[in-house]
Protein backbone atom coordinates (compact mmCIF):
# COMPACT_ATOMS: atom_id res chain seq x y z
CA UNK A 1 0.00 0.00 0.00
CA UNK A 2 1.18 3.42 -1.27
CA UNK A 3 1.92 5.88 2.05
CA UNK A 4 1.66 9.32 0.99
CA UNK A 5 4.01 11.96 2.82
CA UNK A 6 2.86 14.40 5.19
CA UNK A 7 3.51 17.81 3.28
CA UNK A 8 1.21 16.04 0.67
CA UNK A 9 -1.76 16.41 2.55
CA UNK A 10 -4.41 19.37 1.42
CA UNK A 11 -6.80 19.40 4.73
CA UNK A 12 -9.58 18.58 2.48
CA UNK A 13 -11.33 16.83 5.08
CA UNK A 14 -11.47 19.25 7.72
CA UNK A 15 -13.25 21.19 5.58
CA UNK A 16 -15.27 18.90 4.86
CA UNK A 17 -16.39 17.90 8.57
CA UNK A 18 -16.70 21.37 9.02
CA UNK A 19 -19.45 22.15 6.73
CA UNK A 20 -20.81 19.00 7.45
CA UNK A 21 -20.87 20.15 10.94
CA UNK A 22 -21.93 24.06 10.00
CA UNK A 23 -25.13 22.36 7.87
CA UNK A 24 -26.28 20.22 10.95
CA UNK A 25 -26.20 22.85 13.03
CA UNK A 26 -28.88 25.08 11.11
CA UNK A 27 -30.89 21.86 10.70
CA UNK A 28 -30.67 22.11 14.55
CA UNK A 29 -31.52 25.21 14.67
CA UNK A 30 -34.69 25.21 12.15
CA UNK A 31 -36.22 22.02 14.06
CA UNK A 32 -35.58 24.17 17.09
CA UNK A 33 -37.49 27.52 16.03
CA UNK A 34 -40.32 25.02 14.85
CA UNK A 35 -40.73 23.45 17.81
CA UNK A 36 -40.82 26.79 19.82
CA UNK A 37 -43.49 27.70 17.23
CA UNK A 38 -45.56 25.09 18.06
CA UNK A 39 -45.21 25.28 21.66
CA UNK A 40 -47.06 28.79 21.18
CA UNK A 41 -49.59 27.60 18.93
CA UNK A 42 -50.32 24.82 21.83
CA UNK A 43 -50.60 27.35 24.47
CA UNK A 44 -52.61 30.09 22.61
CA UNK A 45 -55.44 26.98 21.90
CA UNK A 46 -55.28 26.35 24.98
CA UNK A 47 -55.79 29.81 26.37
CA UNK A 48 -58.82 29.96 23.84
CA UNK A 49 -60.37 26.79 25.03
CA UNK A 50 -60.22 27.99 28.92
CA UNK A 51 -61.72 31.34 27.80
CA UNK A 52 -64.46 29.79 25.31
CA UNK A 53 -65.43 27.35 28.49
CA UNK A 54 -65.38 30.26 30.89
CA UNK A 55 -67.87 32.66 28.26
CA UNK A 56 -69.91 29.90 28.13
CA UNK A 57 -70.27 29.60 31.59
CA UNK A 58 -70.97 33.25 31.76
CA UNK A 59 -73.63 33.30 29.20
CA UNK A 60 -75.57 30.38 31.10
CA UNK A 61 -75.39 31.73 34.34
CA UNK A 62 -77.09 35.15 32.57
CA UNK A 63 -79.53 32.64 31.07
CA UNK A 64 -80.54 31.17 34.48
CA UNK A 65 -80.49 34.73 36.18
CA UNK A 66 -83.54 36.02 33.09
CA UNK A 67 -85.83 32.53 33.67
CA UNK A 68 -85.33 33.19 37.84
CA UNK A 69 -86.18 36.36 37.93
CA UNK A 70 -87.34 37.30 33.96
CA UNK A 71 -88.16 41.03 33.26
CA UNK A 72 -87.69 42.22 36.56
CA UNK A 73 -84.75 44.56 37.11
CA UNK A 74 -84.69 45.80 33.54
CA UNK A 75 -84.90 49.50 32.94
CA UNK A 76 -88.05 51.07 32.07
CA UNK A 77 -88.56 50.83 28.07
CA UNK A 78 -87.14 53.51 26.55
CA UNK A 79 -84.74 54.83 28.95
CA UNK A 80 -81.74 53.26 26.92
CA UNK A 81 -79.56 52.86 30.05
CA UNK A 82 -78.30 49.56 32.47
CA UNK A 83 -79.25 48.86 35.90
CA UNK A 84 -75.95 46.58 36.41
CA UNK A 85 -75.85 44.13 34.11
CA UNK A 86 -79.31 44.42 32.39
CA UNK A 87 -80.24 46.95 30.04
CA UNK A 88 -82.75 48.35 27.94
CA UNK A 89 -83.29 47.81 24.09
CA UNK A 90 -79.81 49.36 22.28
CA UNK A 91 -80.63 52.22 19.90
CA UNK A 92 -78.67 53.25 17.40
CA UNK A 93 -75.87 54.68 19.35
CA UNK A 94 -75.59 51.85 21.48
CA UNK A 95 -76.33 48.63 19.32
CA UNK A 96 -73.00 47.68 19.76
CA UNK A 97 -72.61 47.88 23.49
CA UNK A 98 -70.25 44.21 23.86
CA UNK A 99 -67.35 46.87 22.03
CA UNK A 100 -67.04 48.84 25.40
CA UNK A 101 -64.81 46.67 27.29
CA UNK A 102 -64.86 49.55 30.34
CA UNK A 103 -68.15 49.52 30.79
CA UNK A 104 -70.03 49.41 34.05
CA UNK A 105 -72.50 47.62 32.76
CA UNK A 106 -70.03 44.53 32.35
CA UNK A 107 -70.77 42.29 35.28
CA UNK A 108 -68.64 39.48 37.02
CA UNK A 109 -69.55 36.28 36.63
CA UNK A 110 -69.56 33.72 39.82
CA UNK A 111 -69.48 30.51 37.85
CA UNK A 112 -67.05 28.23 38.53
CA UNK A 113 -64.25 27.77 36.10
CA UNK A 114 -61.30 26.07 38.02
CA UNK A 115 -58.21 27.79 39.29
CA UNK A 116 -57.65 29.56 35.75
CA UNK A 117 -56.70 33.11 36.08
CA UNK A 118 -59.93 34.22 33.90
CA UNK A 119 -62.63 36.05 35.19
CA UNK A 120 -66.15 35.63 32.27
CA UNK A 121 -68.40 38.68 33.28
CA UNK A 122 -71.52 38.87 31.06
CA UNK A 123 -74.52 42.09 30.13
CA UNK A 124 -78.03 40.83 29.14
CA UNK A 125 -79.96 43.54 26.63
CA UNK A 126 -83.84 43.32 26.30
CA UNK A 127 -84.45 43.32 22.79
CA UNK A 128 -88.27 43.66 22.78
CA UNK A 129 -91.20 40.71 21.94
CA UNK A 130 -90.90 38.41 19.04
CA UNK A 131 -93.21 35.54 18.08
CA UNK A 132 -92.48 32.15 19.38
CA UNK A 133 -93.56 30.39 16.26
CA UNK A 134 -93.88 31.48 12.68
CA UNK A 135 -96.47 34.10 11.82
CA UNK A 136 -98.11 33.95 15.06
CA UNK A 137 -98.06 37.41 15.53
CA UNK A 138 -100.31 38.04 12.31
CA UNK A 139 -103.31 35.43 13.36
CA UNK A 140 -106.50 37.39 14.08
CA UNK A 141 -106.89 37.82 17.28
CA UNK A 142 -103.27 37.02 18.57
CA UNK A 143 -102.44 34.15 20.43
CA UNK A 144 -101.93 34.75 24.42
CA UNK A 145 -98.42 33.22 24.06
CA UNK A 146 -97.41 34.47 21.26
CA UNK A 147 -95.17 37.13 21.97
CA UNK A 148 -92.34 36.51 24.16
CA UNK A 149 -89.73 38.72 25.98
CA UNK A 150 -86.23 38.48 23.79
CA UNK A 151 -82.73 39.00 25.29
CA UNK A 152 -79.42 39.36 23.98
CA UNK A 153 -76.84 38.02 26.34
CA UNK A 154 -73.18 38.87 25.85
CA UNK A 155 -70.40 37.23 27.86
CA UNK A 156 -66.91 37.81 27.69
CA UNK A 157 -63.59 36.30 28.60
CA UNK A 158 -60.37 37.42 29.21
CA UNK A 159 -57.00 37.11 30.49
CA UNK A 160 -53.72 39.81 30.56
CA UNK A 161 -51.86 39.12 27.05
CA UNK A 162 -53.92 35.94 26.29
CA UNK A 163 -56.74 35.17 24.15
CA UNK A 164 -59.88 37.14 24.63
CA UNK A 165 -63.31 35.22 23.94
CA UNK A 166 -66.35 37.41 23.22
CA UNK A 167 -69.99 35.06 22.66
CA UNK A 168 -73.38 36.21 22.51
CA UNK A 169 -76.97 34.23 22.33
CA UNK A 170 -80.34 35.26 21.91
CA UNK A 171 -82.42 33.92 24.59
CA UNK A 172 -86.00 33.48 24.82
CA UNK A 173 -87.50 34.69 27.81
CA UNK A 174 -90.50 32.99 29.85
Amino acid sequence: MPTSPRHAQEGAVLIVVLILLLVLTLLGLASLRGTVMEERMTANLRDRGLGFQAAEAALREAEARILANGHAGFPAAGAGGCNGPLCDTPDGIQADRWWNAAAAYWTNANAGVGNIAIRPQYFVEYMGEAPSWPKCDSEIPVHPLCLKPRYRVSARSSADDRATVILQSNFAGP
